[in-house]
């Protein structure tokens, strides 16, 4: 595939990175020069300086020529414009286009990104995502990472293997043996910061990450399983009162009523809006890194404190000093990659990445054919790929045990209507079948050869 996409920063490179090193032909552009220097230095993608809403720029580009523009520049204006010229004069069949302003998105004005009106065939809300990311842990206590897949049929659940978890040490052969009716599959284990898909004679560790894919009615039997029987919370404090801190508080008014929430914000015109706009949630205003205040919200008595600023550092800083005056659980949201990697050491229990969040939600566009989902974790070095099985795809009709998966993939679930099948040697994947794989980072390219026929990647 050939795609275009307009902006350097995070996102934008992180996408380049990934689609780049899957043999994309792709063409990157940023105004700035010091982004797109280290585009050039680091990948193998054509890097140009210019501004990405520019017919000349784009033209330059390859627009012409393009399957796809994906649009992550730090302006919303900017990615709409790209959008609309991409259509209007290029006729690219697919436009996405990262939009962060609530206004545009509000359901009255639905019909401006209508063909007619502003063509963008897929918008992409990095708060929304965010914020729904950060709902769905809430759901799960003590899950670091939480995301539904076939409909909420079924979910990948990513926890640490703590001390007192009871299967260390035991053979994943073994989990089925000591629990034969639990619906679930280890995926993935993260061990010394490696990313691995675990053989039947491999053990768990203390101090590895696990992602085990579950049915949705067995995922608290089997966090209980894994030593993780952490109560929901019931009390809740927000750090941040920006697009992220209020749209969570939303969620939780309206899937938690029996929480009670708190939140902080250092604005005080921008504490005093959000309390209008919020129902139950009691806002706060104040600096987060304030001792005083911490106390007088009682964070102690608190059983989740999430940190969603647009500051790393306050981010960072607040949590530890809420972990530290008694806050069991926190939950920050972290952009900086450097960052990302020394928080857990000190002592935060789960980062959030809008960074990863929001390439996850662009990628699951970027893949051809019968790809429903697609989910990036642990800094990318992983992906769940969802995908429907065709008749003429090889896995269908055989059993799982002669069907020879290259390594470092593996099949989680298979849903077939309203029935989760968790996968045994004997298992046949059928016609029209969800099948649900997991596959590091240097066997994506495998997994799209081997289902190219089957589940259309190509």
């Amino acid at each position: 595939m050939k795609i275009v996409i307009c902006g350097a920063g995070q996102v934008g490179f992180n996408i380049a990175r990934q689609l780049s090193a899957e043999g994309n032909d792709v063409t990157i552009i940023d105004q700035e020069s010091s982004r797109i220097n280290r585009v050039a230095s680091v990948l193998d993608v054509q890097a140009i300086v210019g501004f990405a809403s520019h017919p000349g720029v784009l033209e330059q580009a390859g627009i012409r020529d393009a399957d796809m523009l994906i649009a992550v520049t730090r302006e919303d204006e900017i990615n709409m414009a790209a959008c609309q010229i991409a259509h209007s004069l290029f006729k690219i069949p697919l436009k996405i286009a990262r939009i962060r302003e609530q206004n545009y998105l509000k359901p009255e004005w639905a019909d401006l990104f209508s063909r007619d009106n502003l063509p963008i065939d897929v918008i992409i809300s990095p708060e929304i995502e965010v914020a729904r990311a950060i709902a769905r842990r809430l759901e799960v206590p003590g899950a670091f990472d939480v995301i539904p897949l076939a409909d909420g049929k079924v979910k990948l659940i990513g926890l640490h293997c703590l001390e007192d978890c009871p299967v260390v040490n035991t053979r994943i052969l073994q989990l089925n043996e000591l629990f034969p009716d639990l619906h679930i599959t280890l995926v993935g284990v993260v061990r010394n910061n490696e990313l691995i898909v675990p053989g039947a004679d491999d053990q768990m560790l203390t101090g590895d990450d696990v992602y085990f894919i579950a049915e949705s009615t067995h995922v608290m039997r089997a966090m209980a399983s894994f030593g993780h029987e952490e109560p929901e919370a019931r009390r809740v404090c927000i750090i941040g009162g920006g697009n992220v801190g209020v749209f969570l508080a939303k969620e939780i008014e309206e899937k938690h009523h029996d929480m009670h929430l708190k939140l902080i914000e250092l604005d005080r015109d921008r504490a005093e809006l959000i309390s209008e706009k919020l129902g139950r949630t009691v806002v706060l205003h104040g600096d987060a890194l304030d001792l005083q205040l911490l106390d007088e919200m009682n964070v102690r008595a608190a059983e989740v404190v999430i940190a969603v600023t647009n500051n790393d550092e306050v981010n960072i800083l607040g949590s530890l000093l809420a972990k530290r005056q008694g806050c069991p659980r926190i939950i920050t949201i972290v952009n900086n990659e450097t960052y990302a990697t020394l928080v857990g050491w000190l002592g935060v229990d789960t980062v959030v990445s809008p960074r990863l969040i929001t390439v996850s939600s662009i990628l699951q566009h970027v893949r051809r054919g019968r790809i429903r989902g697609v989910h990036s974790i642990h800094e990318g070095a992983g992906e769940i790929i969802e995908a429907d099985a065709l008749e003429t795809s090889s896995l269908v009709g055989k059993p799982l045990r002669e069907v020879h998966l290259p390594e470092g993939i593996m099949i989680g679930a298979i849903v077939r209507e309203d029935e989760v099948i968790m996968p045994r040697g004997g298992t046949s994947i059928m016609t029209g079948d969800r099948v649900i794989l997991f596959a590091v980072a240097g066997a994506i390219k495998n997994v799209e050869e081997m289902f190219s026929v089957g589940l259309e990647f190509f």
